[in-house]
């Protein structure tokens, strides 16, 4: 899987390494080391995924994705020196695909970028249908979701969430369960983010996110995406 990617760090000899890491592995890669060259890099270019630290000199990496996700849906990978669960959690809600702590290994790097690569280019050879619930509608092929005709804004991560609990309506998957099919790889998750994705999901489908009729959480085994009596034969 070739493509291009946007590293922004303002951690030189990092980002140096990683160019020269990923280049012979099929992926270039051009490198910011501030925010805002970073924005404006993304605005004139078109990347196939970022590479973005939150400890920047002049926004934090937070606002960075925060503003990129108004306009882009491109994977995002967020890095970080801190270890506090709190941080991967601001940076899921405000829109990134997956998360790495540093110190970390080169290849697990580029296995979560090809994972976040190959989950928004899709692998489907033949034409999926639109899946419809009701006013709800899931088109695969174009990756977007819609509701009574307008578009849900959802990360390419949230929507395959998504599609893949859509596809088994009625059925109960656990987070290892939706993890394992969506990576594709096996690489050492975050578990609790897939909640936080399931929150942003239920924030752009739900009538009311916090008393969720569609996406449900069921305790101790997983979430279900529940058949409605507005389906009809959906």
């Amino acid at each position: 899987m070739g493509g291009l990617v946007l590293i922004i760090d303002d951690d030189r000899k990092l980002a140096a390494m990683l160019v020269e890491y990923l280049r012979p592995r099929g992926l270039a890669a051009d490198t910011a080391g501030d925010a805002t060259r970073g924005l404006a890099m993304l605005a004139r270019g078109a990347y196939d995924a970022v590479v973005l630290d939150v400890m920047l000199p002049d926004l934090d990496g937070f606002e960075v994705c925060r503003r990129l996700r108004a306009s882009s849906d491109v994977p995002v990978l967020m890095l970080t020196a801190r270890g506090d669960p709190e941080d991967r959690v601001v940076g899921l809600e405000l829109g990134a695909d997956d998360y790495l702590p540093k110190p970390f290994d080169p290849r697990e790097l580029l296995a979560r970028l090809r994972a976040i690569m190959r989950r928004r280019t899709g692998a489907a050879t033949a034409p999926s249908p639109v899946l419809r619930f009701g006013l709800l509608e899931i088109d695969p092929e174009a990756r977007e979701v819609r509701r009574g005709g307008a578009a849900c804004p959802l990360t390419a991560y949230q929507f395959d969430i998504l599609l893949l609990l859509a596809r088994h309506a009625g059925r109960v998957l656990s987070r290892d369960a939706i993890l394992d099919r969506l990576r594709g790889e096996p690489l050492e998750a975050f578990d609790r983010s897939i909640d936080v994705h399931v929150s942003r999901i239920r924030a752009a489908i739900e009538d009311d996110p916090k008393h969720p009729r569609r996406l449900l959480t069921v305790r101790g085994a997983g979430y279900q995406f529940a058949r409605l009596r507005e389906d009809g034969a959906a």
